[in-house]
């Protein structure tokens, strides 16, 4: 099994398109670039935020690709491999091409609403079906199913190479549990970039964020402050980002952080249906807690 340290952030990359829709790889390059050079400690590729259900296979590997080369092993690269069939996601695990990466990140069946037994048996086969550090991804707004701490302690202590969790349950006491009883080779990570300082205080090892496609700099060094203990300072970066937190999910993900790149001048402001840009009072509130950051947009 590979070795990989998760501690601090993670960047959940985003697909920039074209005006016509079509995958904008040299910005992708180029915002791969602005992560590398700006402190994200680890990138994952092909996740919510990539709006990876709208990909074609062939723009999956293309993008993968791309990245791993960029990359050059600088640092990790975690990439997304879930579905809501067992035997889909075993199939990819088995046979799917991970040259170059680190750790696959695998989000719990959606829509289907598995038990918890379900849930257990689902990671069992996922993770005997690869060699990769594995990662779960609790995140029941987008899935229908609520992951317990109990099932993923179960996990944790039964599946060897399964080391973490990101959690966006937005249930701390859950959270908090899962830290309290967890065994020494799993972590838990933040899902949700508004509460990654109050959860690194409880004990999590970072974040796998979103916010961090606008502000790798200023967020990374939020989370290593918090994880130095710098309680003070890490809570002024925090909270000058409060604002934004919301802004980015009010009109969904990935059309908030869309909106702010955009703003920011690094990318066209378009996704794939079913997901719409964010609407133009949203973004104009972008812009202007922008301008407040002394941004320039």
């Amino acid at each position: 099994m590979i070795d990989i340290n998760l501690k601090g952030m993670g960047v959940a990359l985003i697909t920039p398109f074209k005006e016509n829709e079509s995958v904008d790889y040299d910005t992708l390059a180029k915002l791969t670039d602005y992560q590398l050079q700006n402190g994200t400690d680890y990138l994952v590729v092909l996740g919510t935020t990539a709006e990876t259900p709208t990909l074609t296979e062939e723009e999956k590997t293309k993008i993968l690709n791309l990245i791993v080369t960029k990359v050059r092993g600088r640092i990790p690269v975690v990439v997304g491999v879930g579905s809501n069939c067992t035997r889909s996601a075993v199939e990819k695990l088995k046979h799917g091409n991970f040259d170059g990466v680190n750790a696959v990140l695998s989000v719990t069946p959606y829509y289907n609403k598995p038990s918890q037994e379900g849930l257990y048996q689902h990671y069992k086969a996922v993770s005997e079906a690869t060699r990769l550090p594995v990662i779960l991804y609790n995140v029941p707004g987008r899935t229908g199913v609520n992951m317990t701490a109990e099932t993923t302690l179960r996990i944790a202590r039964d599946c060897k190479n399964v080391i973490a969790i990101k959690e966006a349950s937005g249930n701390i006491t859950q959270m908090d549990d899962i830290i309290k009883n967890k065994p020494a080779n799993f972590n838990v990570i933040s899902g949700d970039d508004g509460i990654t300082f109050p959860l690194i205080t409880l004990g999590a090892i970072g974040v796998i964020s979103v916010i961090g496609n606008a502000f790798p700099r200023e967020f990374s060094r939020m989370v290593r402050l918090a994880l130095a203990g710098d309680y003070n300072s890490a809570r002024k970066i925090h909270h000058s980002f409060t604002e934004l937190f919301d802004l980015l999910f009010v009109d969904g993900n990935p059309a908030g952080v869309k909106s702010m790149l955009n703003a920011m001048g690094y990318i066209e402001n378009k996704l794939r249906l079913p997901l719409v840009p964010t609407r133009i009072t949203t973004f104009e509130k972008i812009r202007d807690v922008l301008r407040q950051l002394s941004i320039r947009c």
